[in-house]
């Protein structure tokens, strides 16, 4: 298969890639900002024996001109793709009235306006593949309706229940195409992005444990669920 993973550097999507590329064929184009680190993922992949290949894309999601180089180079290598994981994410922990327009803005320009960017990029390619294809978007249980809320994540938290939205409208457009879109709503989590949010508490589950579960659901999750937003928490918050 040919998949995406965004936000694919650090953490979660680090771990989701590793866990695509141990035991099956697949070729990985791992998205980021960060091109060491992305070469240092994909030398990690060989190093571990990997079946698959994790391929490094530097790519800024809120920067169209980067955004249209990374498509391009995913062009060069796949004429069409099977899975779309959009895991890219920022975080900001600060108080609602001590937020500028400006730090709103960055915030939505990676978590929605970035996911949205490279959905809509790489459509074309997903309608191309000669399965039924997968798009993923990787939400927080701070976006659920009625679930717990926390301090000083308004601008997070708001832009993850956008993208569960989103993820819902999509499913119901792509149906035709046979794209499958699916939301996952993700509790604690070890990564650094939760050690900002919530400083001193112990994540429920780790990185690399939540990246496998991803990749499985990935692979497999849109032959029992289209539109739907999974709750994937095993813990509050």
């Amino acid at each position: 298969m040919n998949i995406v993973v965004t936000g694919a550097s650090n953490g979660i999507g680090y771990h989701t890639c590793l866990s695509l590329v141990r035991a099956a064929n697949h070729k990985v184009f791992a998205l980021s900002r960060n091109k060491e680190k992305l070469i240092a993922l994909s030398e990690e992949a060989v190093r571990r024996g990997s079946i698959g290949q994790v391929i490094p894309v530097v790519a800024d999601l809120s920067d169209a001109t980067s955004l249209e180089h990374a498509v391009m180079e995913i062009s060069k290598q796949a004429k069409g793709l099977d899975v779309l994981i959009n895991n890219a994410g920022k975080l900001l922990s600060k108080p609602f009235d001590a937020l500028s327009i400006r730090e709103w803005k960055e915030i939505y320009d990676v978590n929605v306006f970035g996911t949205v960017a490279i959905t809509s990029q790489l459509l074309p390619f997903l309608k191309a593949s000669g399965e039924p294809a997968h798009i993923v978007n990787i939400s927080s249980m701070g976006g659920i309706q009625g679930a717990q809320k926390f301090p000083g994540l308004s601008a997070y938290t708001s832009g993850k229940a956008a993208l569960i939205a989103i993820s819902e409208c999509l499913a119901e457009e792509l149906k035709e195409y046979r794209i499958a879109v699916n939301c996952l709503a993700l509790g604690s989590v070890a990564t650094q992005m939760f050690s900002t949010a919530f400083p001193g508490l112990k994540a429920a589950l780790p990185a690399d444990a939540m990246g496998q579960y991803i990749a499985d659901f990935a692979l497999s999750g849109h032959q029992f669920y289209n539109g739907k937003v999974l709750q994937v928490s095993a813990s509050t918050p």
